[in-house]
């Protein structure tokens, strides 16, 4: 197939799961096309059977913010047109369903383009509903030729807040188990806790839908108990107030804030448990990479965490902002060697089983074939 695929390209999960999803199908000798503003940011190197195709911004003074939905869609008729696509792949709804819409009403009487929208979180739960964007994203989804959701959480999110009738097919987010997979850290390890403490880890965008702050105030009770480093990877708006927080509890000196980190799976296999206490999460993708490297997850009950983690066999859950508890089930799986290998292998094998990308691409490739079949 000829597959276009447009994504955000920065940081985040939604660009991730689309450029790792288009990597996995051009190796499989699908061709694919990306369309953006940048080039995603896991596109590192050259692949075959993959094209990038910048959205190019022309600044009018007319003009008082730079109209990049309709840039794209005159992008996407290029694309699709010269290229001859077959389908258009569009991940996260804003702006680019309506963008993909708009797309494929210009070719209308030259090719019938399939659009394929795949809805990530934030788009439904927290953009979407702004009264300004409810319409459009309603609309959307509802022209899209076929929909899918990365969780049961998000598919019923979106049934109940947009009153959709479309069918919303349910595919889960991935990950390559060759690539995120358990490894000896010994000597990182010895590094970051030269005294043999344990070692927590939080990657997120440092957004206060994340609640980062959690995780320092959960190390600040574990400490209490057992020695402990916490690891911080990412940046954000909320980086300032966790360095505070951090100074105001004394526990400045166990806090590693490391920014944006390529070497993820070195610094996953180095920890102990993985922390995720967020507000909201439609999958939970960074909890997803840590299991897979064979950590244990302490997460928030919230969205599709529970779909992705089994409470007391690959992880705990906890209610949103119950520290106390959540610091507990750290100190259990840090002072019990046993139940912590328990919960590692349980971890790495739940993603082994239903996460690894040759169980999910192929899932996206039928789906592909269903639409452009119907």
């Amino acid at each position: 197939m000829k597959i276009g695929i447009t994504c955000y390209p920065t940081y985040g999960g939604s660009g991730a799961i689309a450029t790792e999803l288009g990597k996995e199908l051009a190796l499989k000798g699908h061709e694919i096309h990306f369309i953006s503003y940048a080039l995603p940011f896991r596109l590192h190197h050259f692949m075959e059977n993959i094209y990038f195709h910048e959205v190019e911004m022309s600044s009018y003074p007319l003009f008082e913010f730079p109209l990049y939905s309709l840039a794209l869609a005159s992008k996407m008729v290029e694309v699709a047109e010269f290229e001859k696509l077959d389908l258009l792949h569009v991940h996260y709804a804003i702006p680019h369903a309506s963008s993909a819409f708009l797309a494929k009403e210009m070719l209308k009487g030259k090719k019938d383009l399939k659009v394929i929208t795949t809805l990530h979180g934030t788009d439904i739960t927290l953009v979407g509903l702004e009264p300004s964007f409810l319409p459009l994203v309603k609309f959307s989804i509802e022209k899209s030729d076929g929909v899918t959701a990365v969780s049961r959480f998000l598919k019923e999110k979106t049934i109940i807040n947009y009153n959709i009738e479309k069918e919303i097919e349910v595919i889960p987010n991935f990950v390559d188990t060759n690539v995120y997979k358990p490894e000896n850290a010994d000597l990182l390890k010895q590094t970051i806790a030269p005294n043999g403490e344990k070692i927590l880890i939080h990657t997120s965008n440092f957004r206060q839908v994340k609640r980062v702050s959690d995780t320092i105030r959960i190390l600040e009770k574990v400490i209490k108990e057992v020695p402990a480093k916490l690891l911080l990877i990412g940046d954000g708006p909320d980086r300032s107030e966790c360095e505070r927080l951090s100074r105001e509890l004394g526990v400045y000196e166990s806090v590693k804030f490391l920014g944006k980190q390529d070497a993820l799976v070195e610094l996953l296999n180095a920890a102990d448990v993985f922390l995720i206490p967020s507000q909201s999460e439609s999958f939970g993708l960074a909890a997803l990479e840590a299991m897979s490297c064979g950590i244990p997850v302490v997460s928030s009950s919230v969205g599709g965490l529970p779909e992705l983690i089994r409470h007391n066999e690959s992880g705990f859950i906890a209610e949103i902002g119950d520290i106390d508890r959540m610091s507990k089930y750290v100190v259990e799986l840090l002072t019990n060697d046993k139940r912590h290998s328990m919960f590692s292998q349980s971890a790495r094998n739940r993603v082994l089983a239903n996460f690894d990308k040759n169980i999910v691409v192929p899932w996206y490739e039928r789906y592909y074939e269903k639409v452009l079949g119907a």
